[in-house]
């Protein structure tokens, strides 16, 4: 909970320059779990979310990096988790919307229309200003798994039969989720 107000106020700083959706502090607790989040120095480096749609798909949303540490790899690191993730989980695709493409189809995703995933616009693009005139760009990318089982330290089982084992102490991986 600790990082709250370094995402929003990431977030919301690019969301002033009409390039992400602004969140409020209620979304970012609520949705908290979702997160993963890189710190340089003394302050959040980066963050993204991996958003649950179906037992097969899951969003890529609120991808930020800090300005000072763009070029780093924090992007990339913080997708390349995710992905790890998603396939854990046993999804067998992510996408996301996006303004910088290129970005995405460095990581092996392809531009796909946006009247091909309805889940999306449906839930969280009916609130956005942009709606109407949407100008972002719809990538995809097809994990090609067809994993079912939950590769966790602290988790065992399939997707549909998870069992939490005690915990353990456990070292955090860079990207970590949030404090």
């Amino acid at each position: 909970m600790g990082d709250i107000a370094q995402l929003l106020r990431l977030i919301n700083g690019y969301a002033a320059r009409g390039i992400m959706l602004p969140r409020t502090e209620f979304e970012i607790s609520e949705n908290l779990r979702d997160f993963s989040v890189i710190h340089g120095a003394d302050r959040l480096a980066g963050c993204a979310a991996l958003h649950f749609y179906t037992p097969t798909m899951g969003e890529i949303r609120s991808l930020a990096v800090d300005p000072e540490f763009q070029g780093s790899g924090a992007g990339r690191r913080l997708m390349e988790s995710l992905e790890e993730e998603a396939q854990a989980f046993g999804l067998e695709a992510v996408f996301a919307f996006t303004y910088i493409p290129n970005f995405f189809a460095k990581l092996g995703f392809a531009e796909i229309e946006r009247g091909e995933l309805p889940l999306k616009a449906w839930k969280d693009c009916l609130r956005c200003p942009k709606f109407q005139c949407c100008d972002e760009i719809a990538v995809i990318k097809q994990l090609g798994t067809g994993q079912t089982r939950v590769d966790h330290p602290l988790i065992r089982g399939s997707a549909n039969s998870l069992q939490v084992l005690p915990e353990e102490p456990v070292l955090l991986p860079s990207p970590r989720k949030p404090r």
